[in-house]
């Protein structure tokens, strides 16, 4: 037998048989699909965001058409279209009673904390820093330039009110029939993952349902708490300065900090005695809603540690602007449910792997 015969020629890296070419393609595939991911995430932020805003909104909706269950027997839409018009209702007759009000309090608002801003840098001259005024407020011009710039499409008052117009449609379409798009996500999983999807998605409704009527509560203590307090103390501008410690209620850790700084900052506009009269209310306020409000109802859905939240608020904030600041919160906790239902899946398929 000759030499050729004996040699047994074996696919070289020039074609598809060779194993080496197929591990190698199968490698720079993954690579490749992964920067297309990264490249669709950057480009796709804007609407991730609202879809995933539509997605928290659509919680509170069936949460509260949950809740009309208890006491009102009919269907499901009804009570949807009841929580939707005493929503509405509710926005309209604070606009009607406070609009007025409170857009001329804003304007002198934004005037009080520009000299408030001045007398402080003024302070600290005086003290020996160098800091001036124009530092602080090129400061804070820079922290409002770093919340992102994906949303900047959106940071006029029209794409605003668009963007928000476009989330409460999504969520309305998604609370009249939620188990259709669960079943929808559900079909283009494989059969065998079908189960575990229906068990992950029905606890994340059950913690987002609880992580927002936690926030919604504190939001309303704060508020009209603060509203009072400072009414009641003679503070200037107490209804200006408790709607917007409501609405920054929403955010936990910065928001707090930031309607800090204002009633302060308002406060002490009116006399040392009337500052400190708010810096006490801020003070109380914050007390109820950290060692009442959250611990009772937030934090026994989600027990998220404070840093942690804290963190994803910088990191959503920088990457997708204040969107990602108001939803950095859900975000995590979904993304602690989904990692805790998991590694429960893998546990008790590695134990049944082990009784067999």
């Amino acid at each position: 037998m000759s030499d050729a015969q004996d040699h047994v020629e074996a696919p070289g890296p020039s074609e598809m048989r060779s194993p080496l070419v197929r591990e190698e393609l199968k490698r720079a595939g993954v690579w490749f699909g992964l920067g297309i991911m990264v490249a669709l995430l950057v480009l796709l932020a804007q609407p991730i965001m609202l879809i995933l805003g539509a997605l928290v909104l659509t919680t509170m909706m069936d949460g509260g058409a949950r809740l009309l269950k208890r006491v009102l027997p009919i269907s499901r839409g009804w009570r949807l279209a009841i929580v939707l018009l005493g929503v509405v209702a509710f926005m309209g007759w604070t606009v009607y009673l406070t609009g007025s009000n409170l857009a001329a309090q804003a304007q002198a608002m934004r005037h009080i904390v520009e000299l408030q801003v001045g007398r402080i840098g003024g302070w600290a001259q005086q003290l020996g820093i160098t800091t001036t005024p124009e530092d602080l407020k090129t400061l804070g011009n820079q922290a409002l330039r770093s919340l992102g710039r994906v949303t900047q499409a959106v940071s006029t008052a029209v794409g605003a009110i668009t963007s928000m117009v476009m989330m409460l449609v999504l969520a309305i379409f998604i609370a009249i029939e939620p188990k259709l798009y669960e079943r929808g996500v559900a079909w283009m999983l494989p059969m065998e993952k079908r189960e575990n999807f229906y068990v992950i998605a029905d606890r994340m409704g059950w913690t987002l349902r609880r992580l927002m009527f936690g926030r919604l509560i504190g939001m309303l203590v704060e508020g009209i708490g603060t509203w009072l307090l400072l009414w009641a103390g003679g503070v200037p501008m107490a209804a200006l300065l408790g709607v917007l410690t409501g609405i920054f209620a929403f955010l936990p850790n910065i928001g707090s900090i930031i309607s800090g700084i204002l009633i302060i900052l308002v406060g002490f506009s009116g006399g040392t005695d009337t500052g400190l009269y708010a810096f006490g209310v801020y003070l109380a306020v914050q007390m109820v809603d950290g060692y009442l409000i959250v611990p009772m109802v937030a934090k026994r859905a989600t027990d998220l540690a404070p840093a942690l939240v804290l963190g994803a608020q910088i990191l959503f904030g920088a990457l997708f602007g204040i969107m990602g600041l108001f939803l950095a919160d859900p975000i995590v906790a979904m993304i602690k449910v989904y990692l805790e239902e998991r590694s429960k899946a893998m546990a008790g398929a590695k134990g049944r792997r082990k009784a067999a």
